[in-house]
């Protein structure tokens, strides 16, 4: 079984829209993108380098698109990106789409049990990057196995959040963190069965 593991910037109110750049992903009239800039230092780089180790990833149609007009161009920055199998899901998106054919191992796939089998499979761990919606789809079916966070000192109220559609109660345990200079707290967080509840000084 593979693990799916979800890597997102987010803000101290959990905004996840568009930290890479003005025009990365404006719906909505957002208008702070590229957020994550101001606290980027050597300690953030490294962790980032370590991320970016090859892997299969998960994306759904609009975190595709923003990368599929980018990364084969762009590939040297991000060694594996281009080579991994990027699996993007979407109902509309079809197998014939000309980002989807132009960029190398890409895949098409439109069912929740797609990804179930996916997970099933033998394979590297597929990554989630970006990909709101279906972030909130794989949390409300239990299909995150880590949470790869950095959360950024700051609240931008408005934008496509991390956890805005809810998800099944579930525990997490912490096993890395590190503050970074600018104050980003990145933390990995693994699935850890579920949520123990009781009373404070019984």
């Amino acid at each position: 079984m593979r693990k799916i593991i979800v890597l997102s910037m987010i803000t101290l109110d959990g905004v996840m829209q568009s930290p890479g750049g003005p025009k990365e992903d404006t719906s909505g009239g957002f208008k702070y993108g590229g957020w994550v800039a101001p606290y980027s230092d050597e300690v953030y780089g490294e962790v980032v380098q370590k991320e970016l180790q090859p892997a299969d990833y998960l994306l759904g149609r609009k975190t595709y698109e923003i990368w599929a007009a980018y990364w084969p161009q762009h590939g040297e920055f991000w060694p594996g990106i281009n080579e991994g199998f990027k699996y993007v899901f979407s109902k509309s998106m079809k197998k014939s789409d000309p980002l989807v054919t132009g960029w190398k191992n890409s895949v098409v796939i439109k069912k929740l049990a797609d990804i179930k089998k996916l997970k099933n499979s033998k394979g590297p761990d597929i990554q989630v990057w970006g990909s709101s919606e279906l972030v909130q789809l794989l949390l409300r079916n239990d299909l995150v196995d880590e949470l790869r966070l950095k959360i950024h000192p700051l609240t931008l109220g408005k934008g496509k959040k991390l956890f805005d559609k809810g998800a099944i109660p579930a525990a997490f345990t912490l096993v890395e963190s590190i503050v970074t200079p600018g104050g980003v707290i990145i933390t990995n967080y693994k699935r850890a069965g579920k949520v123990q509840t009781g009373t404070i000084g019984a």
